[in-house]
């Protein structure tokens, strides 16, 4: 059975021909450009994301040339947008999942912040799509209905009002435990849980397109950092993935049952296939890639290929920079979402190279703290850490990251590991496997990473950061006027 399966990204969506051994037959891809502006505001243009879609989908098929007999589709998560269920049309541009400005509303709802979190198993946060739909329906009125960007496409290609169970879960509005809407969390955002979408299983058939030529059944729907944790064969509890994107993302399986976290991590579901729902947690570094851009905005790195041969260069100096990567805020465990990134340890001897090598350090160190409070929450440490996303190509932050975290890093052999697990969702509702690890198949390692670091100097390094972080942290809260 061959699939299409599609990633609608932050800055760009791919589509993929999947055959039934995870073979790649055709490719697809279509840029789309955030909006940035003052205040923390990223916006994009649902039109534009909607395009992307269709032309990466016809992209992939037409390369492919071949039939096939379902579509997939990913989706970037906590971005969100007004609009109209009469006739689909936006009530403005879509605010990212970057977009800061609903900082507002969480200072309103700090008295409530531990009863939301308990219910939804989501730290308050700007980053979640809640405050950001709060924020939206304050400006547009109480006209149309405020989703997740997924349920918008959807709608626009199958005419279904519908989003998935791991979707939902991004959002701060879905009962963990029922993954159902929560009444009490959507009374205190403002919202009316009638006016949400269905809440669907990952893997279920939800409506027919033919927005990509022929007409297909839509069977896999899933937020793309839990579609790449499936594609990694995170199925067993404390199996975990980061992805090297835009920002870092770590996710651990967390098994059968929602757990609540100690550290300040999100919960969420992983996904649901048929009857049976898995949980993972879930922690953000929300500038990796886009750090490296800011360097390069800088004048500090002409291209991402240099990063190891500065690394090295750095190396050599031993000048210790140590960069805090909060250039949107800090998400866990410091949530701080007014925060800034901020290089510490300086000296006159401090050259370019310290300066990149200290961000790619930074990064590092920033998923090492999500790493150790997963082992805190799950009871152990993490055992290996699987690896995708492009600044994986970069062998300076991956020897770094088993460094930091003491344990090998297994880079994912693909480019695309979203997709290929968008890809396997849609294959599994479509009945072409029986279950989540048929669908996904086997795969091994590109490359694996041992750490080369002794544990004392892991943890040295680890202490350092942490104290710095939680000073940029604390000055955030000094800087932020009251709401």
């Amino acid at each position: 059975m061959n699939v299409l399966a599609i990633d609608q990204g932050t800055s760009a969506t791919k589509a993929l021909v999947v055959a039934d051994d995870g073979a790649v037959l055709g490719e697809g891809s279509a840029p789309v450009n955030p909006r940035f502006g003052p205040g923390g505001a990223v916006e994009q243009d649902p039109g534009e994301l909607l395009d992307s879609v269709v032309a990466a989908g016809r992209q992939a098929l037409a390369a492919a040339g071949v039939e096939v007999d379902a579509v997939g589709l990913g989706n970037q998560g906590e971005t969100v947008l007004c609009w109209d269920r009469a006739t689909g049309e936006p009530a403005g541009p879509a605010l990212s999942w970057q977009d800061r400005r609903a900082a507002e509303v969480t200072r309103e709802l700090a008295g409530e912040a531990e009863r939301l979190t308990r219910i939804t198993g989501l730290p308050l946060d700007p980053y979640f799509a809640a405050p950001k739909m709060t924020w939206l329906r304050r400006r547009t009125g109480e006209r149309g209905v405020v989703t997740c960007i997924d349920a918008w496409t959807t709608h626009q290609l199958t005419g279904a009002f519908v989003t998935d169970a791991a979707t939902a879960s991004r959002t701060m509005l879905l009962d963990i435990d029922t993954a159902d809407w929560s009444a009490e969390a959507c009374a205190a955002f403002g919202l009316d849980p009638d006016a949400m979408p269905a809440v669907m299983a990952c893997d279920a058939v939800i409506g027919e397109t033919d927005a990509f030529g022929p007409r297909l059944p839509v069977t896999g729907l899933v937020v793309d950092q839990q579609a790449a944790l499936l594609a990694e064969s995170c199925f067993a509890r404390g199996d975990a993935k980061c992805t090297y994107g835009t920002g870092a993302f770590l996710l651990a399986n967390a098994g059968a049952a929602a757990p609540r976290s100690a550290s300040g991590l999100a919960v969420c579901v992983a996904w649901r296939a048929g009857d049976e729902t898995v949980y993972c947690l879930d922690g953000q570094v929300y500038t990796a890639g886009a750090a490296i851009s800011w360097l390069a905005r800088l004048g500090l790195l002409r291209e991402p290929r240099e990063i190891d041969e500065l690394c090295a260069r750095a190396a050599s100096t031993g000048d210790g920079a140590l960069f805090v990567p909060g250039l949107a805020g800090l998400g866990a465990p410091f949530w701080a979402p007014d925060a800034k990134g901020g290089w510490v340890g300086l000296s006159l001897a401090t050259g370019p190279a310290d300066l990149v090598a200290a961000v790619v350090q930074g990064v590092a160190a920033q998923v090492a703290a999500l790493a150790l409070a997963m082992g805190d929450d799950l009871g152990a440490a993490l055992q290996r850490l699987r690896v995708d996303g492009g600044l994986t190509r970069s062998r300076a932050l991956m020897q770094a990251q088993a460094d930091l975290i003491q344990a090998p890093v297994e880079r994912y052999p693909l480019a695309d590991a979203t997709a290929l697990g968008v890809a396997a969702l849609a294959r599994l509702g479509a009945g072409g496997a029986a279950g989540p690890r048929e669908a996904v198949g086997t795969w091994e390692p590109a490359e694996v990473f041992e750490p080369a670091m002794s544990a004392d100097e892991a943890a040295d390094r680890l202490d350092r950061f942490h104290r710095a972080a939680t000073s940029l942290a604390a000055l955030s809260d000094v800087a932020q006027p009251p709401a």
